[in-house]
């Protein structure tokens, strides 16, 4: 484990509380980014909204993994202090998109009826999946944000 007062590098980042969390969040907002391309919604602007957040949060949390992984942070308070800043902006605009996801899928929903056809209901399952992910990947960000900002506060 880390010592008081610093932060983690090279493989020690897989034995930290919020730094493990780098995993999950790639893999979740991964899928989410995948599931909401592969559908056709009608309002397109909400789920554009929602590729860019992901798309946005899965390159820039790679970033920042591969930071912490080369040590390039060299253990300052000012990179504990920007951790807490990303990872509270990654939670913030995953929870807008995961809502916006939320509402257009209700809407798509409540149009379906028997009679559409198989594309369209294959739509439907894969935005309702998107939207479970989004909202555990809002909660993966929001975790470590919480860890993250109690690391901070030990410098």
């Amino acid at each position: 484990m880390e010592s008081v007062g610093t932060l983690p590098s090279g493989i020690s980042i897989c034995c930290s509380l919020p730094d493990i969390l780098f995993l999950p969040e790639l893999v979740f907002g991964g899928l989410v980014w995948i599931l909401v391309a592969c559908t056709y919604i009608v309002p397109y602007n909400p789920q554009a909204y929602v590729m860019a957040v992901s798309l946005f949060c899965f390159c820039m949390t790679f970033i920042w993994m591969m930071l912490f992984l080369c040590g390039a942070h060299h253990s300052r308070s000012s990179w504990a202090a920007a951790d807490v800043l990303y990872h509270g902006l990654a939670a913030l605009l995953y929870l807008s998109a995961s809502v916006f996801l939320a509402y257009v899928t209700i809407l798509y929903g409540q149009g379906y009826n028997t009679s559409t056809s198989v594309d369209l209901l294959k739509s439907y399952r894969l935005d309702i999946s998107a939207v479970v992910f989004a909202f555990i990947t809002t909660l993966l960000y929001t975790i470590h944000t919480l860890f993250s900002g109690i690391r901070w506060k030990s410098f």
